[in-house]
């Protein structure tokens, strides 16, 4: 019987670093981000940028099987 993977795992885990001109009242949203298991990184100079990170690494990891224990 397969296992459950919890809702919080590590291959879907992010560092997002915001610049401190970062002011989303005035829809300014600059930093960096890394994924926490493959140490892919990416400066975005937009929330669109930075969600479009986040997308292309979460359809991989769903891609990928979970690992086994």
């Amino acid at each position: 019987m397969a296992q459950e993977e919890p809702d919080l795992v590590r291959r879907r885990a992010f560092i997002v670093q915001f610049r401190a001109e970062t002011d989303f009242t005035q829809a300014r949203c600059t930093g960096r981000v890394e994924h926490m298991v493959s140490g892919q990184a990416t400066h975005f100079q937009s929330l669109e940028e930075l969600l479009a990170f986040l997308t292309r690494i979460l359809m991989t990891v769903r891609a990928q099987p979970p690992p086994t224990t």
